[in-house]
């Protein structure tokens, strides 16, 4: 494990362990939290204390109590909503490329007709229609996001699919599922890995910005977008409660990147060496 580390760049470790720590305190979330989620401690917006390491929040709530649960709606909801994403959009990506034809045709125009609308307006409306729950956000973002992953998998495999080797594997009758899963899917994981962290990213802003707009996610839950939102009338009088959240989600933004980073450039490696 240590020999592993040492070949880990320096820049891809800090990432590594920063975006580690994000996803355990997410998991441990119950266990860590000094205090309910909606519990009141104190007069709204203290200051940092021994028994308030962040101070409280515009209501008199724990500001790190509401950040670690906060964190854990976050990445739960960017996380489900990336992954639904990616196999949605990669699976219809690579079939339009194996199938073709008409069923090509279709899926293609449907998915440049949803991506001529702004994603944030189209989810804006959608969401103003139906409750914004848990489930409804991560199905929205999902469905918006897919059609970007469909275009870059599409695209990939396009390249992919007229090379010998794929050539060869349709002469020896082998399956579609096998080409795909076999063939496309191993020499495409390079960009879509790499598509995954960028992705992941803005799935955490896209939810920050849905509720700072007031449709993510409702009281009593909450996530750091919405923390944003409840504490930025304390940036008036110097209170930086606002700030807190907004750190956050630029700190694992910044750590995503650089593990993706590094991930893209060890599969290029490693295909290169095959090569």
């Amino acid at each position: 494990m240590i020999a592993l580390l040492k070949k880990v760049p320096p820049t891809a470790l800090v990432g590594l362990m920063i975006t580690a720590l994000f996803f355990l305190i997410a998991v441990f979330a119950p266990l860590i939290a000094p205090f309910g989620i909606g519990e009141v401690v104190g007069k709204p917006w203290d200051p940092a204390s021994a028994s308030h390491w962040l101070g409280t929040d515009n209501v008199g709530r724990d500001l790190l109590t509401r950040m670690i649960y906060g964190g854990r709606t976050t990445i739960f909801v960017a996380t489900a909503a990336t992954i639904l994403s990616f196999v949605t959009g990669s699976v219809l990506g690579f079939m339009a490329v194996v199938i073709g034809g008409w069923f090509d045709m279709i899926l293609s125009r449907f998915v440049d007709l949803l991506m001529s609308i702004p994603g944030l307006i189209f989810a804006l409306v959608i969401l103003s229609v139906v409750p914004p729950t848990l489930m409804t956000l991560i199905l929205v973002m999902a469905f918006l996001d897919a059609t970007r992953v469909y275009r870059l998998s599409r695209s990939v495999a396009e390249g992919i699919h007229v090379m010998d080797y794929i050539e060869v594997a349709k002469l020896r009758k082998e399956r579609t599922a096998w080409v795909v899963f076999s063939e496309i899917l191993p020499n495409a994981l390079s960009p879509l890995v790499s598509e995954l962290g960028l992705r992941f990213i803005f799935m955490v802003l896209y939810l920050s910005t849905l509720s700072f707009l007031g449709l993510g996610i409702q009281p009593p839950a909450t996530d750091w977008g919405a923390m944003v939102k409840e504490n930025s009338d304390g940036l008036v009088y110097g209170v930086p409660a606002a700030l807190v959240p907004a750190i956050a989600i630029a700190t694992l933004a910044i750590s995503v990147n650089l593990v993706a980073d590094w991930v893209l450039t060890l599969t290029t490696s490693q295909k290169g060496g095959r090569q």
